[in-house]
């Protein structure tokens, strides 16, 4: 199994109960349809091995049939954080078909799932962003409503930590350019208000006054970032934006708007920032998430030291 899509005579094993259990995670749990798909992949990829040994009802999984399951996924060499999202997404499944009564006992309760291997997000320096946004900055001052709009986007993902579909689905009004906060929409549909420094502020006056105008048409809205056509910008715009820009930058292998989100929360936990505080602004739903960066920040430290401490 490679995890592809498999053409069924009929349905896949399984199929009503994961399109309630779909329907259940976006009406019920307010999921995106970017985690309902992910949902979706994950036991479709379920299924195909339940097809292949013909388990057709879903009461007869039981815990060596998902060992076995577990056993396939290892030998197709996945990453360790792909089979434990596969276990996470399975055991989830379970437990919601047991509070439903399609299932008498939940049989992964006793499963030994793969623990996420935990990874130290990529950071760029302050350095390095400094010199980034300054290059930005100079660049913009021609005008050109590309270039305007890649400098606010840039130092509003890094000013505000916010994640990109957030940045994407802003309004003009959720910007408050006085008190400098930004009101954004985030996982679960949980509204949350962030400040950003004045640079940040500084790049988003300039590309509303002087660049969103150059886009914006009738059907334009009330979208605070555009692309030449007058829509809405789309995540995968935002990214491709970023990308370009952090591909030229030496010394790193940052990528993407979500460096900027890790590097906003590092720079603020080595500057002193309260954990709980970094926990509100990024709009984490666990601290535990949150304290990934405190890891960041020490190994950081630790390299410093080794680096210059002569008894290192």
């Amino acid at each position: 199994m490679t995890g592809e899509r498999i053409q069924y005579p009929v349905a896949p094993p399984f199929s009503s109960e994961t399109d309630a259990f779909i329907r259940y995670l976006t009406l019920e749990r307010n999921r995106s349809q970017h985690t309902a798909r992910a949902y979706r992949g994950d036991l479709e990829n379920f299924a195909a091995f339940a097809a292949e040994r013909d388990v057709t009802e879903l009461r007869r999984v039981d815990l060596s049939f998902l060992r076995a399951w577990l056993g396939s996924l290892d030998q197709q060499r996945l990453s360790r954080s792909t089979l434990a999202r596969r276990a996470a997404t399975v055991r989830n499944f379970l437990a919601w078909a047991t509070r439903e009564g399609h299932l008498q006992v939940d049989p992964s309760l006793r499963l030994k799932a793969p623990k996420r291997q935990s990874t130290l997000p990529e950071v760029l320096s302050s350095a390095q962003l400094d010199a980034v946004l300054a290059e930005l900055k100079h660049a913009a001052a021609a005008g050109d409503p590309d270039t305007l709009r890649t400098r606010a986007i840039l130092e509003l993902l890094y000013g505000a930590g916010i994640r990109v579909s957030e940045l994407a689905g802003l309004d003009i009004d959720d910007v408050d350019p006085d008190r400098r906060t930004v009101r954004v929409l985030g996982k679960g549909n949980k509204e949350r208000t962030v400040p950003f420094g004045a640079p940040a502020g500084y790049a988003l006056h300039d590309w509303v006054s002087r660049g969103r105008p150059h886009w914006v048409t009738p059907h334009s809205g009330p979208a605070l970032f555009l692309g030449p056509r007058g829509r809405r910008i789309d995540p995968r715009q935002a990214r491709s934006t970023v990308a370009s820009v952090l591909a030229d930058v030496d010394g790193t292998t940052a990528s993407g708007p979500h460096a900027l989100r890790h590097s906003a929360a590092t720079h603020l936990l080595d500057g002193g920032a309260d954990l709980r505080a970094v926990q509100e602004i990024l709009g984490h739903r666990s601290l535990a998430t949150t304290q990934l960066y405190t890891h960041v920040s020490v190994d950081r430290l630790r390299r410093s030291y080794e680096q210059a401490h002569p008894r290192a």
